[in-house]
């Protein structure tokens, strides 16, 4: 094998176990041991949107929700096949914060598509390690699950928007 295929294979960042075999993951272990990167590449993305840009925040005003949304992803990853999944509180609670923030519906939709997208990629970036036969289904999964996340913020937003209009009356 040419000493330049050896080297990109060996920097590749995949996961190896000990004798330097690679270790095949799930996509929920993938996303579980990338979370800060997906973190960071979703801000990435984000900062480069005006729309969502242009509502001033810290950096943990701006991610400290994520860790938890991504754990709700992980966990619906791993149920048993057709187990229930159970609503997300923390994408409920993160309804509230956004809308308190100034967020308007098209902007916590565009976020959750961001995630989306930055979820989708981190398999992407670690094929030499990742467990093939269930791909599919776990992008399926993913994408119901940011899906049903984004469905808990939005009533938040109807909420809080029905309680506006009541206060009014």
């Amino acid at each position: 094998m040419p000493v330049w295929i050896i080297k990109v294979t060996r920097s590749n960042g995949a996961a190896r176990a000990p004798g330097g075999a690679t270790t095949i993951e799930s996509v929920a272990d993938i996303i579980e041991r990338e979370h800060q990167n997906v973190i960071v590449d979703w801000l990435a993305r984000v900062e480069e949107e005006p729309d969502l840009r242009s509502i001033t925040l810290s950096f943990e005003e701006r991610t400290g929700h994520l860790p938890q949304l991504l754990r709700d992803i992980i966990a619906r990853l791993r149920l048993d096949a057709g187990t229930k999944a159970p609503i997300s509180k923390s994408a409920a609670s993160h309804g509230d914060l956004r809308r308190k923030q100034g967020y308007t519906v098209a902007m916590a939709v565009q976020e959750s598509r961001l995630l989306q997208v930055t979820i989708f990629a981190t398999p992407h970036k670690n094929t030499n390690n990742l467990e093939f036969s269930k791909l599919l289904p776990d992008v399926v999964t993913i994408a119901d699950e940011v899906d049903a996340q984004l469905k808990e913020q939005m009533l938040r937003f109807m909420a809080a928007d029905a309680a506006m209009q009541g206060k009014g009356k």
